[in-house]
């Protein structure tokens, strides 16, 4: 068991908050994440992987881009992306948004996660790669690295 406000959280400038809930324990099959996008902030990089997501938004709004298409996301919204689906998240409204983030593991095969493709919308948004790449690397260059943090008060609903 892990509370969201006792765990670190990794502050992601640019990119928001993200908290993993994994540490001295990996989970072999699933993947789960919480995100405080603030207004234009993503998740990621746009891309596909080889294994499934899910998201559920549980406050705020945020902009779904996914195979080409932009789309909005309100509360309570859910998406699930099959394998292959190139998709991002992006924070929206005047609020940040909450996310969780739930992706299966296993389903690498010859070893590639997935891939950041090239996409003119996922650029517009500045979300996107200039050259395909499956490197992580290169694909958040122009991040600043993560730095792990304490919860602060004020960062989820309820607070």
């Amino acid at each position: 068991m892990l509370n969201a406000r006792d765990a670190r959280w990794r502050d992601r400038p640019g990119r928001g908050r993200a908290l993993g809930f994994e540490g001295r324990t990996d989970f072999p099959q699933v993947g789960v994440a919480l995100y405080v996008l603030g207004p234009g902030e993503p998740i990621g990089m746009y891309h596909w992987e080889a294994n499934q997501e899910d998201f559920l938004i549980l406050s705020g709004e945020a902009l779904l881009l996914i195979e080409g298409e932009e789309r909005p996301l309100r509360q309570w919204d859910f998406v699930h992306c099959p394998v292959g689906a190139s998709h991002i998240i992006i924070g929206a409204g005047v609020a940040p948004c909450v996310v969780v983030a739930v992706g299966a593991r296993g389903n690498e095969g010859d070893g590639v996660w997935g891939v950041y493709p090239v996409a003119d919308l996922a650029r517009a948004h500045g979300v996107g790669v200039e050259a395909e790449t499956s490197d992580a690397e290169l694909a958040y260059a122009r991040f600043p690295r993560p730095a792990s943090t304490s919860y602060r008060e004020g960062w989820l609903p309820g607070d």
